[in-house]
């Protein structure tokens, strides 16, 4: 498992043992979890978060924070992450890393995350371009003789 991977999981406080009978904890979905053994629901810190935004249309961060105890600094992440989004008509906005334009959700605006995508695949490529070339240009030894033998 990779170290990103490991500290979402201990971010988001998922449940892994039942509370009710210590059964263990099944993933159902958007932040679900059952119990194995008693059928017992409990949820991870997206799935509070989103269930009671859906009953609690347009609640802020502290709003949403009060009620159920997911920090505002989760809420955040979750939003950065785009699992969340900032509600229609709010007055509160995320703001891309690269430009400073109003965003609902996620790091960048839909136009920085274009040129930041087409800038990966032109490094790759490019770094592609410089690392494939000993494989068939190149290559130094005898002309015409062979290169393996087979015993």
């Amino acid at each position: 498992m990779d170290v990103e991977r490991l500290l979402m999981t201990d971010t988001y406080n998922i449940p892994r043992e039942c509370e009710k009978c210590g059964g263990v904890m099944v993933f159902q979905g958007l932040g679900e979890y059952k119990c194995e053994k008693c059928g017992e629901l409990a949820y991870d810190d997206y799935g509070k978060v989103r269930g009671y935004i859906e009953e609690h249309r347009g609640a802020t961060a502290a709003q949403v924070e009060e009620a159920i105890g997911v920090s505002q600094k989760t809420i955040r992440r979750l939003l950065k992450e785009g699992r969340l989004e900032v509600a229609e008509g709010s007055r509160m906005f995320l703001r891309c890393e690269v430009c400073g334009k109003d965003i609902r959700s996620g790091r960048y605006c839909p136009e920085c995350e274009v040129k930041m995508h087409r800038s990966l695949e032109e490094r790759q490529r490019e770094f592609a371009r410089k690392n494939m070339q000993g494989f068939s240009m190149g290559q130094k030894g005898d002309e015409g003789q062979k290169r393996f033998t087979r015993h």
